[in-house]
């Protein structure tokens, strides 16, 4: 999808990047690097759905995600959520956050498929 342009935002070269509306897109798992590319795209806020270690120890940090983020200028949420054990509170969080984060955002998990199901759940 690297054609893909909405109004807000450009797409990133991210694993399963995928735009969700003209406010929200979903990617896999970043690396700490990726940050200024998102920015250089027009996101403005990140939100890491995927908790520490899940991906075992090559997975980058809550910690290293927060400081690259906010070095490259980002907003950055860390709102971890099992994707085997989501809850409607799960849902209901990840909305607020999209209510109140300058837009547009980029939401990251493994794949992209839970922060969808969060987006797409309410």
């Amino acid at each position: 999808m690297p054609d893909q342009e909405n109004d807000g935002y450009k797409a990133v070269d991210l694993p399963f990047f995928a735009a969700l509306d003209q406010n929200l897109a979903v990617a896999g798992q970043i690396n700490p690097e990726d940050m200024a590319a998102i920015r250089a795209a027009g996101f403005v806020s990140v939100i890491n759905n995927r908790p520490d270690g899940e991906g075992g120890p090559s997975q980058p940090s809550d910690t290293q995600m927060k400081s690259a983020a906010e070095n490259a200028g980002l907003r950055y949420v860390y709102q971890p959520v099992v994707s085997s054990d989501m809850t409607m509170d799960d849902v209901i969080c990840f909305h607020e956050h999209l209510k109140v984060l300058p837009k547009p955002v980029l939401a990251y998990c493994r794949t992209g498929a839970r922060c969808t199901r969060l987006y797409q759940s309410q």
